[in-house]
This record gives structure tokens, sequence and C-alpha cells, in this order.
């Protein structure tokens, strides 16, 4: 199978304009997801599809494949259809753009598990919820999923839950999360022709209500696989974000990839 993992990178963000160009170490964000997607040992081709000349001539300059797109998209995965429909991949993995720190090795997992189950177009991820104010974080997309994985439901809403031990805030607090709850690692594999398909329908109620587009493909009747990881990464959605992002890769003494 021929896999290409696509990264969408648009300019005008509201909450922080200009974010894939922003530096981190020296570097602009944006090369950091690049270098960090194209560790994925199972990714055979990269590229960042962008709105923006500004961030196309920044990925040209470090050697990086770029392609502009329209600026009518409404979402990063219409994006990344654009450049998927003029190529012969059979797996298209869409990297968020605004998670410099991701994993490589979560890019292999959602990978993996389309090549696993071939009766699957699109795969994710979730993640062990285990602090209360997670769950009840709108920014924080729970999942939850039936006995073989496949997702059930999105929602920013705590799901499940807790009816009988949830009675008033204090009582949430008071204890430790009594069950497991999963946060949606925002990560996702297609085929490309269901990739193709997906973005084809229109959006759905619970999608626009929710503000989640994976909603769309749940509400067309199709399966989506979860698969569980350890590993987690940071979106930079704010300035208070990109400055956390800053000192922790002080802190830590991290390294763009393309430095190692």
């Amino acid at each position: 199978m021929k896999v290409a993992a696509v990264i969408p990178a648009r300019y005008h963000s509201t909450r922080l304009p200009g974010k894939p160009l922003a530096d981190i170490a020296g570097e602009p964000m944006i090369r950091w997801v690049y270098e960090r997607a194209r560790s994925a040992r199972l990714v055979n081709e990269l590229w960042v599809a962008t709105d923006d000349e500004r961030i196309y001539k920044a990925v040209k300059s470090f050697g990086g494949n770029c392609q502009i797109t329209s600026p009518k998209h409404l979402s990063g995965t219409d994006r990344i259809a654009e450049i998927a429909k003029g190529m012969d991949w059979d797996l298209v993995v869409n990297v968020q753009g605004d998670e410099p720190l991701i994993d490589p090795a979560m890019v292999d997992a959602v990978i993996i598990s389309l090549q696993e189950d071939s009766s699957i177009g699109m795969s994710t991820l979730k993640r062990k919820i285990t602090a209360v104010n997670e769950i009840f974080d709108p920014n924080v997309v729970k999942v939850v999923t039936d006995k073989n994985e496949y997702a059930l439901y999105f929602s920013r809403s705590p799901i499940p839950y807790f009816r009988d031990a949830w009675k008033s805030i204090k009582s949430i607090e008071a204890v430790p999360l009594p069950f497991s709850a999963f946060k949606h690692v925002g990560l996702y594999a297609y085929k490309r022709e269901f990739l193709l398909h997906l973005t084809g329908l229109k959006p759905t109620p619970l999608e626009k209500i929710e503000r989640l587009e994976q909603l769309r493909a749940l509400e067309n009747g199709f399966k989506i696989k979860v698969k569980t990881t350890e590993k987690d990464s940071l979106s930079v959605d704010s300035t208070a974000d990109l400055l956390q992002i800053r000192q922790l890769v002080e802190a830590k003494g991290f390294l763009c990839a393309c430095k190692q």
C-alpha cells in the first residue's frame, strides 16, 4: 500500500493567526510537525496542504512537499481531499498542523489499524482520561467505543455520564474518575476512496451541533476504528499554548527532528 501523510496548514487561525509559522526554538512550527511525521516508518510520502503563499514558501525552503489549495475549504480534511484527488495513494493520514511534538509512532498506529481491518475506511486514536477536569472540558473531545473498538460517539460533553455518582459538582471533584473514559486524539487515517466519498457528503446535524467533523462518518453509518494509545500530543490553539510548548521544548531540551 502507498501511504501518504498530509498536514493541513491554514494561515488565518481565529485565535492565533499565522500559527504554522510560529517560531519554536528557531524553526517554524510547521517544520516541527513535518519532521516528526516524516519519521513515521510507514509513511511513503509527506505533503503540506495550505491556502497561503507564506506557508508554502516556508515549507519549500526546508525541502518539503507543499501544495496550495483552495481558500474556501471549511476543514483540513477537505483540504487534504483536494490533494488526494490527483494522487495514486492507497491510504491518507491527516496529521494536525498545530501539534509540533506529535509522536511518529502515533502516525504508524492509525495506519496499522487500516492495514489490519479491510472492512473500515477510517481510523483514529483514543487515550485514557485520568483527570476529572478533562472529561468536563469542552475542548477535550471524548469518545466511547464498542467492545471491538469501533466508535459509538464523539462529544465535547462528558461521555459516558456517571449518573449514580455525579450528583453535584462537589461530588465530581471530590473523587478520582471512577471508570474508564477516553479522550479522542485527533489523528486520522483514511482509505483514499473513503476520504473522497466522505468529503463529498453534506455536513450532518450532529456534526454541526458538536463542531466535530468525524460525526459525519457515524451519522452516515460508517465505522471508525479507534485504537487505544498511551501517548498524547499537545495542540497549539492560542498564545498560551504556544508559550507552553516553547517552555516545554526548552525545559526538556527537545530538538526539531531536522537537527537530530
